[in-house]
């Protein structure tokens, strides 16, 4: 006859609740090895243990249920393994999601904001090579550190030259609807030069346009207080236009130096 725990005796041996273990055995994750018909009562093995205690370690970490069983079923320890890996990857990048919220709100609430200076920039046509694609919201940071790595391996292995510092586009429809086109380009002298591109990489002409410019200094997390100013103004003072945001990064932060970024606003000007 098999060996079986009350519930009581198993929550006591495993630190799961009643209730931890009555919905674990309704998704089907952890199910007694015997419940009495007419009462109900959960009976478990002691066998069920070293799961249990599997189970609630990796719920500690917020891994969800569908992962958790995932990793039970695993055939093999790599395998396990690589589905725990990738668990952890993933809480690392909402840590950091979360210490860039907690010293952005910092920013907020401890630091006055500072009125930045606007300018006004009438962009030519430019002729650039690019990288562009439709993402949504969430995939944002990851996207663009590949799009800045693909971009430079690029140019580098075409041998372009540069003609200023590189940029970015941000459509409207990617912050209003959580999903748009984003682009990161380098500017360039001629579009002729650009035909050994690979992988995502384009030549384009980016269209001229009007723009009233604040410059951010700093890290990323104040950026947000930039373009809160910078919207302020152009309602106030400004007739914006439908069109991409353009970023344009003069500096990236490095070890004894801060970023250096210019936002500029598509405007409607009369007056240049």
């Amino acid at each position: 006859m098999t060996t079986t725990m009350t519930i009581g005796d198993f929550s006591r041996a495993t630190r799961l609740s009643a209730k931890a273990l009555r919905f674990y055995h309704q998704v089907g994750l952890l199910e007694p090895v015997r419940v009495d018909a007419s009462s109900g009562y959960r009976l478990y093995a002691p066998e069920q243990i070293a799961d249990a205690q599997v189970i609630r370690t990796l719920r500690s970490l917020d891994v969800p249920v569908d992962h958790v069983r995932e990793i039970l079923a695993a055939p093999g320890v790599a395998e396990r393994n690589a589905v725990i890996a990738a668990h952890l990857d993933r809480m690392e990048a909402r840590l950091e999601e979360t210490r860039a919220a907690v010293s952005s709100l910092r920013g907020l609430l401890e630091t006055p904001a500072e009125t930045p200076v606007v300018r006004y920039r009438s962009v030519p046509p430019t002729p650039v090579v690019l990288v562009r694609e439709t993402i949504d919201l969430s995939e944002l940071g990851d996207w663009y550190t590949a799009a800045t790595r693909e971009l430079s391996e690029v140019v580098e292995r075409a041998g372009i030259e540069a003609a200023g510092p590189r940029g970015g586009l941000w459509e409207t429809a990617l912050f209003l609807d959580e999903r748009g086109d984003a682009a990161l380009y380098v500017p360039v002298h001629d579009l002729g030069e650009a035909v050994a591109l690979t992988g995502r990489a384009r030549a384009e002409t980016l269209q001229a346009v009007d723009l009233a410019v604040a410059t951010h200094r700093g890290r990323d997390a104040t950026v947000p207080q930039v373009y809160g100013a910078l919207g302020a103004h152009v309602a106030r003072h400004e007739l914006g236009i439908e069109g991409p945001v353009r970023e344009t990064y003069l500096q990236y932060e490095a070890a004894g130096s801060e970023a250096v970024t210019e936002i500029g606003w598509p405007i409607f000007r009369t007056v240049r």
